[in-house]
C-alpha cells in the first residue's frame, strides 16, 4: 500500500510502499478516501510531542470504506462509508483520559496512508449529506471543539461565546458547534480577512488581536462573553478575563503563545470565573457531537484538498498558518 511515513525529527514526509496491514480479531482495515491534517502533525514533525517512534504513519482524521473485518467483528461493517474516531482508550472516567490514552497517528499508525487498522469501535457511519473529505476532517478538530465548548464550558443557546484565533479547524468547528446550538458568536483573528470569511459563517462580529486594546473593542460589540474558547494562552488569558461576564467561563485547549498571566488574580474570583481544561473527548461527546452533525446538516470548513504524495506542501500552508479550516489529502487522486 502507498503510505506516507516520517522517519525523524525534522525529516520530510515521504511517500513509500508499504505491506498492508494484517487484521486482528477485533479490528477492521479501512480503505482510506481521505484524511485531514492536524497541528498535532508538525509538532511530532518537529519533535514537539511525548511518545515518539520514527518511522511512523500519522494521520489522526480519517474517513473511509471497510474493506476487512476481524472474526469477533460484526461483519455488516463490511462495504461502510465510515468516520474513524481518533480517540483511543478514553477509558471509563468521562470526565478525565486514562494512562494509556492515545490518539490515533503516534503512537498506533493512522490514516495517511492507503489502508489503516483500526479497532471496530472506532467507526461511526459516515454522515451521508458529507463527502468522504468534509468527514475526514472532524474527528480530532470537531471533537476537541465539541468538548471544550459543550461539555467543559457549558455553552447554551442563547449565550455570548467568544472564539480565538479563528482561522484553525478546533476554533472553526467551535464556532460551528456555538452557532448550531443557538449562541452569539464572536471571534479574534490575525487576520482582517479570515474575520470577514467568519463573519460569513454567520458570527456577529470579530477584532484582530493584533489592534491595541481589541478586547475592550469586543466588549463594546459584544457586552461581554458567557464563555471563551481559547488555545492561545499568553497574554490573551488576562484579556479575557477582563471581558467575561460574572460567572463566565474559560476553556482553554492550548497555549500557542505560551504561559499566561491572569493579569489582576482578584478578577477572577471577584467575578466567579471558571478556567477549565480540555483536550480532545470520550465516545459519548463523538457520538453526540455526530449526531449534531447529522441533524443540523453541517459541512465542516475545508481550507483546501492536497493529494497524498503532496502532503508536504499541505503542512507548509498549515506551518505558514495560511489556512482558513482544515487541509485535507484526498488519498482516491
Amino acid at each position: 500500500m502507498k503510505a506516507v511515513i516520517l522517519e525523524g525529527i525534522n525529516e520530510p514526509f515521504t511517500l513509500t510502499d508499504l505491506p498492508k496491514p494484517i487484521v486482528g480479531e477485533k479490528d477492521v482495515l479501512v480503505r482510506i478516501h481521505a484524511a485531514a491534517l492536524n497541528h498535532r502533525d508538525l509538532w511530532i514533525q518537529k519533535g514537539l510531542y511525548g511518545g515518539l517512534r520514527f518511522p511512523s504513519i500519522q494521520g489522526s482524521d480519517g474517513s473511509g470504506v471497510v474493506v476487512e473485518t476481524g472474526t469477533a467483528v460484526d461483519p455488516s461493517w463490511m462495504n461502510k462509508e465510515v468516520v474513524i474516531n481518533a480517540s483511543l482508550n478514553w477509558g471509563k472516567n468521562p470526565n478525565t483520559q486514562a494512562k494509556d490514552y492515545i490518539i490515533l497517528g503516534m503512537a498506533k499508525d493512522g490514516t495517511f496512508a492507503e489502508y489503516t487498522l483500526i479497532p471496530a469501535d472506532r467507526l461511526h457511519l459516515k454522515p451521508p449529506h458529507l463527502s468522504f473529505e468534509e468527514a475526514s476532517a472532524i474527528p480530532l478538530a470537531g471533537l476537541t471543539a465539541y468538548r471544550a465548548l459543550i461539555t467543559r464550558a457549558g455553552a447554551k443557546a442563547g449565550e455570548t461565546i467568544l472564539v480565538t484565533g479563528a482561522g484553525g479547524g478546533v476554533a472553526l468547528f467551535a464556532v460551528q458547534w456555538a452557532l448550531a446550538i443557538g449562541c452569539k458568536v464572536f471571534v479574534t483573528s490575525g487576520s482582517d480577512a479570515k474575520i470577514d470569511a467568519a463573519l460569513k459563517l454567520g458570527v456577529s462580529g470579530g477584532v484582530n488581536y493584533k489592534k491595541e486594546n481589541w478586547h475592550k473593542e469586543l466588549q463594546t460589540l459584544s457586552g461581554g462573553f458567557d464563555a471563551a474558547i481559547d488555545s492561545s494562552g499568553g497574554d490573551t488569558f488576562a484579556r479575557l478575563v477582563d471581558i467575561c461576564k460574572p460567572s463566565g467561563r474559560i476553556a482553554m485547549y492550548g497555549a500557542t503563545l505560551g504561559a499566561f498571566s491572569s493579569g489582576v488574580p482578584a478578577k477572577i474570583f471577584w467575578k466567579q470565573i471558571t478556567l477549565c481544561g480540555s483536550t480532545m473527548g470520550n465516545d459519548d461527546e463523538f457520538a453526540a457531537m455526530m449526531q449534531l452533525v447529522e441533524d443540523k446538516k453541517i459541512k465542516p470548513v475545508i481550507d483546501s484538498v492536497y493529494s497524498l504524495g503532496d502532503i508536504q506542501q499541505a503542512a507548509q500552508r498549515m506551518q505558514d498558518g495560511a489556512q482558513f479550516g482544515k487541509i485535507v489529502l484526498n488519498h482516491m487522486s
